[in-house]
């Protein structure tokens, strides 16, 4: 009998660019592949510069120092970012790739159960997913605030 497909490739976790990469993640049944693709990931990091960098979007709780910025323009939020860990960056890129060019109630909208159909909690150490979740929730805190 055939393995039944990984539910979650069916999902809708809020923007087609999030499907996508889930859907790419969930598909990697080893984690080495799953770690690969967030250091793929990692190299498309729109960056931030340094001049930019501040307390006030500083990612709380991340043992690598991580930033992420939000800015609106015309109604939609586009993001850049910095980490000093290759696979935060990873982490950082994959959330900006997938909440990019969304509004900020659609960002809003997304429930982070996304993060668990990556595979990624499986793959990455408890802090690492730690850390994912409150780079996740700092965006999301951003994209309130242009409400």
């Amino acid at each position: 009998m055939a393995e039944p497909s990984n539910q979650f490739i069916q999902n809708n976790f809020g923007s087609d660019e999030l499907n996508k990469i889930v859907s790419k993640l969930s598909s990697c049944k080893e984690a080495r592949k799953r770690y690969e693709y967030l250091l793929f990931l990692a190299k498309k990091l729109p960056l931030l510069p340094e001049d930019a960098l501040s307390n006030s979007i500083k990612v709380k709780g991340c043992i690598s120092q991580v930033y992420v910025l939000g800015e609106l323009k015309n109604g939609r939020v586009s993001w850049k970012g910095y980490s000093d860990a290759l696979i935060t960056k990873g982490m950082l890129s994959l959330l900006i790739k997938g909440l990019d060019n969304l509004t900020p109630n659609e960002i809003l909208q997304i429930n982070p159960s996304f993060i668990s159909a990556t595979g990624l909690k499986t793959s990455l150490t408890a802090s690492r997913v730690n850390g994912f979740m409150n780079i996740f929730l700092k965006m999301k805190v951003q994209a309130n605030s242009f409400l």
